[in-house]
């Protein structure tokens, strides 16, 4: 029995990729019971490897067919959470709708996860994170080299950082709520609002006139050069973060810089990072880490991700789990009185059909015999 702050939460989620499963993973992780639909389709290879599907249960509805439509408005009927991530319309063409659904439950939270929204000029549009955080600016803005192309960091900031954490937001939000008011509304969920959110800091600054619309020539973008990351004898990386000016005393310290020139001149930031870079390439990367343990210069070492899972601090927080020999993240935040935990490995598309449906009070049997359900 989960014992998570979100138990007793029933959750649908309509199959996708990408954010909307990273959503449904953390709500499981945290206790709600997340029954996933999947489409029919081709057999899975090595389901359990699909790490974004932890934690909850798998039926197979062929939503083409009206018996399956029906099913799914039946399941909720007792659900507290619909979450979708197909584009706008499609469940409205399907049958299940938020109009739909919502007369059917009037409490239920439907949960709405795209990249552009659920209405605008590009509503309907492909996309992919790198063209959400594009059309932001939060692209432009990331990379040290205003001369050279911006970088980004695969698909986090956008597909995770901008979508999968802003729905399950809205939905614990919209649920809080839901404890008031005691109806259910729908949350639209796009990629590009969540990008822009978390792009607030650099828009107060800009404000401020201390951001500037050039990309690698600002304090956290790479243009200061005690904020930023250098190559060490090794050839690998040390990230530097010394903004504040005790842990940029440290970091001069560290480095025996006793005459570096001020920082606080903008002129003087192509002389320090000549500096930085020539004094960090004396040493290796773990040397350096193990310089400036305990000195608050904010200096660490840039960790592979298999590196990353045996780091000692990590390690000793459970930050990674090891589950059959595949690392995976850890159930976040944390709760005192009512942790999350990971539960069961990712399913099989269709595994739990049958008691899965039962447990929820539809019948499978006639599904299944229509074609309508598939059990693996």
């Amino acid at each position: 029995m989960s014992c998570g702050p979100l138990s007793g939460i029933r959750v649908l989620e309509l199959a996708g990729i990408g954010p909307g499963p990273h959503c449904a993973m953390m709500l499981a992780d945290l206790g709600a019971d997340v029954l996933r639909i999947d489409r029919p389709g081709p057999r899975v290879e090595h389901p359990e490897l699909h790490l974004l599907n932890r934690g909850r249960r798998s039926a197979v509805l062929d939503l083409k067919q009206a018996d399956a439509v029906e099913a799914l408005l039946q399941l909720t009927e007792t659900a507290d959470v619909l979450l979708e991530g197909l584009r706008p319309g499609v469940t409205e063409r399907l049958g299940v709708g938020p109009d739909v659904c919502l007369a059917r439950n009037p409490r239920l939270v439907y949960a709405r996860m795209t990249g552009w929204g659920q209405d605008g000029p590009l509503a309907q549009a492909a996309g992919h994170d790198l063209g959400y955080i594009a059309r932001t600016g939060a692209l432009h803005a990331s990379g040290q080299d205003p001369e050279g192309p911006p970088s980004f960091a695969a698909n986090l900031l956008g597909d995770f950082g901008g979508g999968g954490l802003l729905v399950a937001f809205g939905i614990c939000a919209a649920l809080v709520e839901r404890a008031t008011s005691g109806r259910g509304q729908v949350v639209d969920a796009a990629i590009v609002d969540g990008v822009a959110t978390l792009m607030a800091m650099p828009w107060m600054m800009a404000s401020w006139g201390v951001w500037r619309d050039e990309r690698g020539t600002n304090e956290l973008d790479g243009g200061a050069p005690y904020y930023g990351v250098y190559e060490t004898a090794d050839r690998k990386w040390v990230a530097v973060g010394a903004l504040e000016p005790q842990f940029y005393a440290a970091l001069l310290a560290g480095l025996e810089l006793s005459d570096a020139p001020s920082r606080e001149d903008p002129s003087n930031w192509p002389a320090l990072r000549e500096l930085f870079t020539a004094r960090f390439r004396q040493r290796t990367r773990n040397e350096w880490a193990s310089h400036f343990a305990g000195k608050e210069a904010c200096v660490e070492p840039v960790l592979s991700m298999t590196e990353a899972v045996t780091d000692p601090h990590l390690a000793a927080r459970g930050t990674y789990a090891v589950v059959d020999g595949h690392p995976q993240p850890a159930p976040a935040p944390r709760f005192s009185r009512t942790p999350g935990a990971l539960s069961t490995p990712p399913p099989a598309p269709g595994a739990d059909t049958v008691e899965a449906l039962r447990e929820w009070g539809v019948d499978a049997g006639p599904l299944l015999a229509a074609g309508a359900a598939w059990q693996a």
